[in-house]
């Protein structure tokens, strides 16, 4: 049975009104996956590129003989790479985040990997009009921490990418 606190709530309400996240950075900004949808953290040292793939789509991973599609976060938020995504014989350490949606494994390259946060309910806001479009088309909102701003991911919409048309 859970107890109630020393504020009346129980421990069971009180997680209740939080939201949990796995925090990554790309290109200096924070950003929150929920930690629902993260299934590990790993170091991708080889990736198979994909012909024709759209941009963001860098290839794919073989992780423990499951075949994961690898797609670059600096790309699909419209940044500037700072690294070289390792294929064929080279090698690379690439910080990704593996995802999972309708049975079909996916892995997010990102700079890195922080810590899980768990904020409030409160402190959630809707995007800001003011963010940069190729941002808003897949953040679901945000949270205004003391020194900085954590954009709250839509997984589905990042793994949303148009697939070229074939001829």
């Amino acid at each position: 049975m859970i107890e109630p606190n020393d504020e009346g709530t129980s421990g069971l309400s009180a997680f209740e009104d939080s939201l949990d996240y796995v925090t990554v950075t790309v290109g200096g900004q924070l950003l929150g996956l929920p930690i629902g949808r993260v299934q590990d953290v790993f170091i991708a040292t080889r990736i198979t590129p994909v012909p024709l793939a759209p941009r963001e789509i860098v290839g794919l991973i073989n992780l423990r003989g499951r075949v994961v599609t690898a797609i670059c976060m600096r790309r699909r938020m419209r940044h500037a790479e700072t690294y070289a995504i390792p294929t064929g014989a080279e090698e690379h350490e690439l910080t990704a985040v593996g995802l999972d949606q309708g049975g079909e494994a996916f892995a997010l390259i990102v700079d890195a990997v922080g810590e899980v946060m768990r904020l409030s309910r409160t402190t959630f806001e809707p995007v800001p009009i003011h963010l940069d479009r190729a941002w808003a088309a897949i953040a679901k909102g945000v949270h205004r921490l003391d020194d900085r701003l954590l954009v709250v991911i839509d997984v589905d919409a990042v793994l949303n990418i148009e697939l070229p048309i074939a001829a």
